[in-house]
């Protein structure tokens, strides 16, 4: 079912082609397309607004998905502070000037894009805390320190994104 996978970054653009996990990318276009004629049928069986803003942004992120994964895992590896980093920024910059709807102040507009920082943290925790952990031995993973940094890594963005609020992301960054 599984089969060797090279890691190198010597390999070349057609093979990381063929490497490609085909069975997820047609999941991901599957509920794709059935997202799609969902929105499509709530603007009552015409492309409205809200069909076509959905169906540019379904075709911008796949493909960012797709070039996403051409990039080498050392890529993510090395810069994952750094995102960690930028992400908080974020979350300041949300808390003092993002946009308020609905009693929350979660968004950024970026005016081609309205972006939720705090979704983004969910993916900056999970690299910063693999790259944090990658370098611990085994024997030092259960001492004080090597607990403590990682549970202030974590309670940071959770204290911005609660200010937002938003429990149920609190909960999912907590989670990690």
């Amino acid at each position: 079912m599984y089969h060797y996978r090279r890691l190198n970054s010597d390999i070349s653009f057609f093979q990381k082609i063929k490497n490609l996990d085909y069975i997820l990318i047609i999941c991901i276009l599957a509920l794709s397309t059935l997202s799609f004629f969902i929105m499509y049928s709530t603007d009552g069986g015409e492309f409205l607004h809200h069909t076509k803003s959905h169906s540019t942004k379904l075709i911008a992120f796949f493909v960012l998905m797709l070039v996403i994964s051409f990039f080498n895992i050392k890529f993510w590896h090395q810069c994952s502070y750094f995102l960690y980093g930028i992400i908080i920024l974020l979350l300041i910059w949300v808390s003092i000037y993002g946009i308020k709807a609905s009693g929350s102040q979660r968004w950024i507009n970026l005016y081609f894009l309205v972006l939720q920082p705090s979704e983004l943290m969910k993916i900056g925790i999970i690299l910063c805390l693999a790259k944090y952990y990658h370098r611990l031995s085994s024997e030092k993973v259960n001492s004080f320190v090597n607990i403590s940094i990682p549970l202030t890594l974590i309670i940071i963005p959770i204290i911005f994104v609660l200010s937002q609020p938003d429990l149920g992301t609190s909960i999912l960054i907590a989670s990690s």
